[in-house]
């Protein structure tokens, strides 16, 4: 699928949509819900607060999965990749008014995967988190 920016649309990850701060983090994960999109295990929380982006995203590559620094890098850089042209249909699930999302990607598989896997891994965790959502803010 070929995504285009003429829609005026820019395909950017910037710092505001990146979950930061040791207090946010943790009640991500002693708070938040979680589900399996594999090769990601999926965590997220809807906040109160109201910050600069919707949608704020934390993607973690653990050393225990990928020993080597090399492979864990790779691995980061498509999942970001994955993320930012795929972003655009989460931003819209979350209704007006109620809140922020933060969604933490945990990758879960022993081995680095290609592109494709971890493109098709983090549209299906969209398109659940989608569901999810729509289904507890009704």
């Amino acid at each position: 699928m070929l995504l285009s920016m003429n829609d005026g649309e820019r395909f950017r990850l910037t710092k505001i949509e990146r979950i930061t701060g040791e207090r946010r983090i943790e009640s991500l994960f002693t708070q938040g819900s979680s589900f399996m999109a594999y090769p990601f295990r999926v965590v997220w929380q809807i906040r109160n607060e109201r910050p600069a982006a919707s949608v704020s995203v934390l993607i973690s590559i653990p050393k225990k999965r990928l020993k080597r620094a090399v492979d864990r890098n790779r691995m980061k850089r498509l999942t970001r990749e994955a993320y930012r042209l795929h972003k655009q249909h989460l931003s819209g699930e979350l209704p007006a008014g109620e809140g922020h999302l933060d969604v933490a990607f945990i990758y879960v598989k022993d081995e680095p995967s290609d592109y494709v896997t971890v493109e098709k891994g983090i549209r299906k965790a969209i398109r659940e988190l989608g569901v999810t959502i729509q289904t507890t803010t009704r």
